[in-house]
């Protein structure tokens, strides 16, 4: 087995070029649940390109993080063609971060999460917001994000996201 390599990914905004690898790294991540489409992967790329990230090793793409500007408490619905932002977010939503599996236990998502959290604090967000899929809610709770309550209406969204979600927020202003 390979010793996990010791050096911290470059991390960088992502670009219409780095799709390819982003796809394949997601296709060999998500076993629970349909991924998401390139042009939907893209849509959310587009509409806010700084949050929108990859890690890179040696030039090559070994993970990435799609965050939005977004609302609390409204997960965007997946595989979506379009993306449109709110105009007064609340929340920085982590939409999806995948390591491919090669690369893992290397530190790559730890880095994604350190610069997802420092995109929050260039946007002045204190709320981060989440929908943990395949069992991870245990990954997203070492980094401080917590089981939330959503409406009833909102409920029933989470069904597209598989089976054992959970909706999940950090709040940055009281301590996490």
């Amino acid at each position: 087995m390979k010793a996990p390599p010791t050096s911290t990914p470059d991390i960088r905004g992502m670009t219409a070029a780095d799709l390819p690898a982003v796809m394949a790294i997601q296709a060999a991540c998500y076993t629970e649940l349909v991924p998401e489409s390139q042009a939907s992967l893209d849509a959310k790329r587009v509409a806010s390109p700084s949050t929108c990230l990859v890690a890179a090793r040696d030039g090559t793409v070994i993970g990435y993080l799609f965050a939005l500007p977004w609302t609390a408490g409204q997960p965007p619905a997946l595989d979506a063609r379009s993306c449109e932002l709110p105009s007064e977010p609340d929340c920085l939503y982590l939409h999806d971060l995948s390591v491919a599996p090669a690369a893992r236990q290397g530190g790559t998502g730890r880095a994604l999460v350190e610069a997802f959290r420092a995109r929050m604090a260039v946007l002045g967000l204190a709320r981060a917001a989440l929908v943990a899929v395949q069992d991870s809610v245990p990954y997203w709770e070492r980094y401080g994000f917590r089981m939330a309550a959503l409406a009833a209406p909102r409920q029933a969204a989470l069904a597209t996201y598989g089976r054992a979600v959970a909706y999940m927020e950090l709040d940055t202003a009281h301590g996490a």
